[in-house]
């Protein structure tokens, strides 16, 4: 005998499935194991992945969103959105017209990695290339390593068929990188403490009088992203730290510092004073986290009380005993949710806010601080 379905009953039955729906929700958020195609595709990053438009109508979050929804591989569409930053001559922290070295050469360093390939790949110290992301990608699909640096790494791009350019200086890179070695000794023949103290304090001066925002002398963009099926990908490029040592390599193409992505569990990248990030490989402490079932904001937050624990020395910590640098993380786990958090809310803008984009568009979001004031 065949049952007939009242119409209203039915609709009742809908209207109780919708409200169990947000109990399942519930319960998925607290498990790491998720059903493919249920997710709502997100990108995540830095301030700059918001601002920067290279002088086109997208930004970074905005172009990587669209490409993901379009159905491109994830990690293809987060690099087109980074690449828009690499190449904005307006970001002095990323790629052409980034900081240069203490010797006046922009060294990038970037990293790359691809969730559901379990693939991964970067360069460091690579001169002459305005896009070190894509570098970073063709290490991964074309080699059997994850890092390369200097020369080779510039020998490589160019076996890759990249351009190599003479100088990836812009006038005004050029111009504030003067300014700084106009403040210090210029011969470069100092006791190592007073040159290391020289240049720091020189950076500190141009903070203060508004010639460089000090996002900028730290520098970087990370950018993650997951799809409706739950493919994590995530890439970091970044100029480093403004009038660095030569040859200085950071946290932001190393695995597990500057980026770390597990397929299965989340994705996280930082920036900010990469030495104490890569004391803990705190990108990797993140996922980590989320592998245990830690919401993203939690798993930030282990990160950064890692990193606060592990700042002993007098030259590192202010006035109150507490970290005198800022780091950031920007979090995606596999249920699609995601966060961004930082040891301060710094004065700027810029510190304060990182980027998101989701089917209701692209916006800047507040940071979740885990210490109170600034880092002065």
């Amino acid at each position: 005998m065949t049952n007939k379905i009242d119409r209203r009953k039915f609709l009742l039955a809908g209207s109780a499935l919708g409200l169990t729906s947000g109990i399942t929700e519930n319960i998925k958020a607290k498990s790491t194991t998720v059903i493919t195609g249920n997710i709502k595709p997100v990108v995540v990053s830095s301030y700059n992945g918001y601002t920067m438009k290279n002088g086109g109508k997208l930004n970074c979050v905005e172009t990587a969103f669209k490409k993901i929804t379009q159905g491109e591989d994830v990690l293809d569409a987060l690099i087109a959105g980074v690449n828009i930053v690499e190449l904005d001559p307006l970001d002095a922290s990323v790629g052409y017209g980034g900081r240069p070295n203490a010797e006046g050469i922009v060294q990038l360093d970037s990293c790359c990695m691809h969730g559901p390939k379990k693939q991964a790949g970067g360069v460091g110290a690579l001169e002459g290339v305005k896009t070190p992301s894509l570098v970073a990608k063709a290490v991964m699909e074309s080699t059997d390593h994850h890092l390369i640096t200097g020369k080779g790494a510039q020998n490589f791009a160019q076996n890759m068929g990249f351009k190599i350019e003479d100088d990836l200086n812009t006038e005004e890179s050029r111009k504030m990188w003067l300014n700084w070695k106009r403040r210090i000794d210029p011969n470069h023949y100092l006791d190592p403490k007073k040159r290391s103290t020289a240049g720091h304090n020189a950076a500190l001066e141009m903070i203060k009088e508004g010639l460089i925002p000090e996002n900028e002398y730290y520098g970087t963009i990370n950018c993650n992203g997951i799809n409706s099926n739950g493919d994590l990908c995530g890439v970091t490029t970044t100029s480093g730290l403004a009038w660095k040592m030569p040859g200085r390599i950071g946290d932001s193409p190393i695995l597990g510092a500057g980026l770390y992505v597990d397929g299965n569990h989340g994705a996280a990248g930082s920036t900010g004073r990469g030495e104490a990030n890569l004391f803990g490989l705190c990108s990797y402490l993140v996922v980590e986290e989320l592998r245990r079932g830690k919401h993203p904001k939690d798993a930030g937050m282990t990160a950064l009380k890692r990193i606060k624990e592990n700042t002993i020395e007098l030259r590192l910590l202010n006035k109150r005993n507490l970290p005198n640098f800022n780091v950031n993380f920007y979090i995606i786990d596999k249920l699609g949710r995601y966060a961004g958090v930082a040891m301060y809310t710094k004065a700027s803008n810029e510190d304060k806010n990182y980027a998101i984009c989701t089917e209701n568009g692209s916006k800047l979001v507040p940071v979740e601080p885990l210490l109170s004031g600034n880092a002065n």
